[in-house]
């Protein structure tokens, strides 16, 4: 019953919400957590009995396996909206999550790399996709899941910009510069051949390797890793999205311009950024003046 109920909610945030895939298979993990934890404490499979004291017994538990803040909120957030749709749907007759509160997460200011940094990567022997990889993570701010479902329609590159599905399926197009353009120019050529050797799609995908197979997010992951490494630093693709807009931000765009960049829906999370700034800026001042 339970599951059954877990199955349909997935499919309206899917179907009506736009949420992304990733998130889906968050929020199926988290309430599939919460309804065996149920299940083993009282053996509920029937949603009329779950009370308010089962999620708290649910929440204690988590934090008696320390799990992180970030986990404990996104758990909670998954399970409200769970039953304050069942309860809009008229599934149960009172919401058992009214009055849990999520735990004040503190915000950790981004973390960036240096100009300098950023110009030592491209100089290594990076492959023609390596480097489309790393001009659109850092200059276009692509989050890494927009980034491997690129196609190759989403960029136009007489006009220079690129299109992605963000957050919410909400579609944003960013300006890229003339390095992406070339970067992306001569991938095309190398792409080309990969297509005609395994007969594919040439509008589909745009990231594909030399076995003809899509680039994945863990292949991503260990593509900026190795960079990182070379750096002597701990780096990710969100490492270079977050580096894009401090590094706009330091030479005087508006906030709400990188707001837009980034598809943020809140002008707040974009606020981030200008403490890095400060941080960096009073970094530099003690440096010179010790």
């Amino acid at each position: 019953m339970l599951i059954q109920f877990i199955a349909e909610y997935l499919e309206y945030l899917q179907a009506e919400r736009g949420l992304a895939q990733n998130t889906i298979d968050a929020y199926r993990r988290d309430l599939f957590s919460f309804s065996d934890f149920i299940l083993s404490i009282d053996n509920i499979d029937d949603l009329s009995l779950v009370r308010r004291n089962h999620i708290n017994f649910f929440i204690k538990n988590l934090h008696d396996k320390d799990y992180s803040p970030t986990t404990v909120t996104r758990k909670i957030a998954a399970i409200r909206g769970w039953f304050r749709w069942l309860y809009s749907v008229d599934i149960i007759s009172q919401d058992p999550s009214v009055g849990i509160e999520l735990p004040r997460l503190v915000k950790k200011l981004p973390k960036v790399i240096s100009v300098g940094e950023i110009e030592k990567i491209l100089k290594n022997n990076l492959s023609d996709m390596e480097s489309v990889v790393f001009e659109l993570l850092y200059g276009a701010g692509l989050r890494v899941s927009e980034l491997v479902e690129l196609t190759v329609n989403n960029i136009d590159l007489k006009s220079r910009y690129v299109r992605c599905l963000g957050k919410g399926s909400k579609e944003r197009i960013i300006p890229i510069g003339s390095k992406a353009k070339k970067a992306v120019e001569k991938y095309l050529r190398q792409r080309d051949l990969i297509v005609k050797r395994f007969k594919l799609d040439k509008e589909k995908e745009l990231l594909l390797k030399a076995n003809g197979r899509r680039m994945t997010r863990q292949d991503v992951y260990a593509f900026i890793r190795k960079q990182g490494e070379l750096l002597n630093k701990h780096i990710s693709p969100h490492t270079l999205r977050h580096s894009f807009a401090t590094h706009m931000l330091e030479n005087g765009a508006d906030l709400r311009v990188v707001q837009e960049l980034l598809g943020h829906s809140d002008v707040s999370t974009t606020q981030l950024y200008t403490h890095v700034s400060k941080k960096r800026l009073k970094d530099v001042y003690f440096t010179i003046n010790k």
